[in-house]
C-alpha cells in the first residue's frame, strides 16, 4: 500500500535541496521545502496534516539545524498541542561540509522534535562501510544509524555531491516507505 510521505526541509545552498530530491525518489515522497524566512509553502501545514510519513531535512549550521528550520519546528507547536503528528513515522537527515561536523547534533535535535510530537522513528537500517576497502562512495560510509548524515565539501558545487551519499540517501527513501508501507 503506497504512503503519503512528505519531505520537509531547508536547504540554504543547494545540497540538503539534492539530498532531498534523492529521499524523494527513494521514498516516493514529495518535497515540501522551508523557504529562507523559515516559513512553508501556502499549504504546508495541510499537507504535513494529512502526511503518514514526515522526514525533517536540514543542514547542520554550527552543529545544529539551520535557524529557518528551527523557526519552523518552534511554529509545530501548534500542531504538537493538538497532537497532530502522533503516531506518523518519522525521519530525518542533515548535510553539512564536514565529515563529522556534529551532524549527530542535528539529527538528535530532529529525532527530538518527532519525538515531542508522538512520531514513531526510523533510523537508516543500514551497515556501514567501514573497512580498510572503503570509499566514499560507498552506501553509509558516514556510518550514521540514527537518520542519514552526508558531507559535501565546502567548495564543492551541487552537481560535485559524493555519489555514495546520494545513493545512501535513496536507499534511506525507500527503507522509510518500506517501513511506512508496514505500519500501515
Amino acid at each position: 500500500m503506497r504512503k503519503n510521505i512528505v519531505i520537509v526541509y531547508h536547504s540554504g545552498y543547494g545540497h540538503t535541496h539534492k539530498i532531498a530530491e534523492a529521499v524523494a525518489e527513494g521514498s516516493g515522497g514529495a518535497l515540501l521545502p522551508i523557504d529562507a524566512d523559515g516559513n512553508l509553502p501556502e499549504n504546508g501545514w495541510d499537507r504535513l496534516a494529512h502526511a503518514d510519513a514526515i522526514i525533517f531535512g536540514s543542514p547542520t549550521y554550527m552543529g545544529n539545524v539551520s535557524w529557518q528550520f528551527k523557526k519552523f519546528a518552534d511554529t509545530s507547536s501548534k500542531v504538537w498541542a493538538a497532537q497532530g503528528w502522533k503516531d506518523k513515522l518519522g525521519a530525518a537527515f542533515t548535510n553539512s561540509a564536514s565529515v563529522a561536523g556534529d551532524k549527530q547534533t542535528t539529527l538528535t535535535t530532529l529525532f527530538t522534535l518527532a519525538q515531542q510530537h508522538g512520531m514513531l522513528w526510523a533510523g537508516t537500517g543500514m551497515m556501514p562501510s567501514n573497512a580498510k576497502a572503503s570509499t566514499r562512495d560507498d552506501i553509509n560510509y558516514l556510518s550514521s544509524f540514527a537518520g542519514l548524515a552526508t558531507a559535501t565539501p565546502s567548495d564543492a558545487s551541487v552537481d560535485e555531491m559524493v555519489q555514495g551519499d546520494l545513493r545512501t540517501a535513496v536507499l534511506f527513501g525507500k527503507r522509510v516507505r518500506a517501513a511506512a508501507e508496514r505500519l500501515a
